[in-house]
């Protein structure tokens, strides 16, 4: 299965040409490609408000950590199961199931707030405990396919042009972490109060979960389809993990604490905007002759703020795919390991840093802006997973990479939520800023650079 369009060694690696190549592939490719689009942007309407979500139903900050957390468990340990269900009941039939279940998913964090406090054999379930329901639910389709997608990368680019290929795919799915955040700013600014108003965001995500399942189930025909045809068990998962290529181990070592940094404080982003800063948008902007007043409640605010980091993401990523060409993939790879390590002290302490010569909503707007360069380095960063990998086994090698820093990340967010709520949200950004830089310097030290692009 295939997120979006491979690459297909064209010589343009632009935009418009990784356009032009998706609405030419064939007809299940294109259909999967719109189904990770519908899914895509029903997940990000919604996932990275759920934290706020959860908060406004009653729960503490270290709870949200926790969540955070039970995340990671769920990134780790589905995709195997996954493939497993595939090879019982079939792909189109495995997509129809995780697509139900996701939608599924969507529609309990909308009921959550009314079902209220629950309680079992003498103990009180509290409304926001039905977002780690629903969670286990909305992450099923997300879960699918991870190792194909490189694969099918690998197989249809030359090696010395992964990068590039890797960004024509994030391209399209990236549109739908631009659109997502966006369109659920807007229907958050249809109510004041933040648990009517994000139900009708999670409603929309609802309809297209729908229309996701709806379109894989009746168009895909999975007849040809070469991934998940065996599963070999856990023995197969032992010599995966023997055999990872050597080249990324200190990738890996480094890419895990980078990540276990970020996953420290990246369900406190909305909390920070929100509940820490409290920072909306009020202005009035002079278009045509006609002066309009803006209000943004921080909530729908922070929407928009995702925007910017999206729209410098999917801006960045084709350039930086065309420079690794021409410096290698590590250098590419590094600064984007660096933006994500200093991005959580640039956020929390920017506010005292720019002081009062900016308004606060646009220091924040240029922080969001900053943290969409931690992308350059993605498609380079999936090119260096994959690169090394033996043709044909791309998607094991990823699976395993990703098994293992998933597993790895997993009580990262816990450990922040502890540090948010019992010490203070400056210690654990700072705490997360300098395990993110010791990630960053030993993948500067150690890494290895792919030999396509040495």
């Amino acid at each position: 299965m295939s997120e979006d369009a491979p690459a297909t060694g064209a010589t343009s690696s632009g935009a418009l040409d990784a356009f032009r190549r998706f609405f030419a592939l064939e007809r299940d490719v294109l259909v999967l490609s719109a189904a990770m689009f519908a899914f895509s942007l029903g997940f990000q309407m919604t996932n990275r408000f759920l934290p706020e979500y959860m908060v406004a139903l009653g729960a503490s900050g270290f709870v949200v950590g926790l969540f955070g957390t039970f995340g990671n468990v769920i990134s780790a340990l589905y995709p195997y199961p996954g493939g497993a269900v595939s090879d019982r009941i079939g792909s189109r039939y495995a997509l129809t199931v995780f697509g139900l279940l996701s939608t599924l998913g969507f529609a309990v964090w909308v009921v959550a707030p009314g079902i209220g406090s629950v309680a079992v054999a003498g103990v009180t379930v509290e409304p926001w405990a039905w977002i780690f329901v629903g969670l286990t639910l909305a992450q099923a389709w997300k879960s699918f396919g991870l190792g194909a997608t490189f694969a099918v990368v690998k197989q249809a680019t030359d090696p010395s042009r992964l990068a590039a290929g890797f960004a024509s795919t994030e391209t399209f799915r990236r549109t739908a972490f631009l659109v997502g955040p966006v369109l659920a700013a807007v229907l958050i600014g249809l109510r004041p109060e933040f648990t009517v108003s994000f139900r009708f965001v999670l409603g929309v995500a609802v309809v297209f979960g729908v229309l996701g399942t709806l379109v894989q189930h009746v168009l895909y025909d999975a007849s040809g389809d070469s991934f998940g045809d065996s599963f070999a068990g856990l023995d197969r998962i032992r010599r995966d993990l023997r055999e990872m290529p050597e080249p990324l181990r200190p990738l890996l070592v480094g890419d895990t604490l980078v990540r276990f940094a970020n996953g420290m404080v990246y369900v406190f982003f909305v909390l920070v905007v929100t509940r820490l800063f409290e920072v909306g948008l009020d202005a009035t902007v002079a278009l045509g002759g006609f002066a309009y007043d803006v209000s943004l409640s921080s909530q729908a605010f922070f929407g928009y703020l995702l925007g910017v980091e999206m729209l410098v993401a999917l801006l960045i990523m084709v350039p930086a795919s065309k420079l690794a060409e021409r410096v290698g993939l590590k250098p590419v790879v590094a600064v984007g390991f660096a933006v994500y390590a200093v991005f959580p002290v640039v956020l929390i302490y920017a506010p005292a840093l720019a002081g009062s010569a900016l308004p606060l909503s646009a220091v924040m707007v240029a922080v969001f802006a900053f943290s969409g360069l931690r992308f350059a380095g993605l498609p380079s960063h999936k090119a260096l997973i994959v690169g090394p990998a033996e043709r044909g086994a791309g998607g094991r090698v990823t699976g395993t990479y990703y098994l293992l820093r998933n597993t790895i990340v997993i009580p990262s967010a816990a450990v922040g939520g502890y540090l948010w709520d019992f010490v203070s949200p400056e210690v654990a950004f700072t705490v997360a800023a300098v395990i993110g830089l010791v990630g960053t310097g030993y993948f500067l030290a150690f890494g290895r650079e792919f030999e396509a692009y040495a």
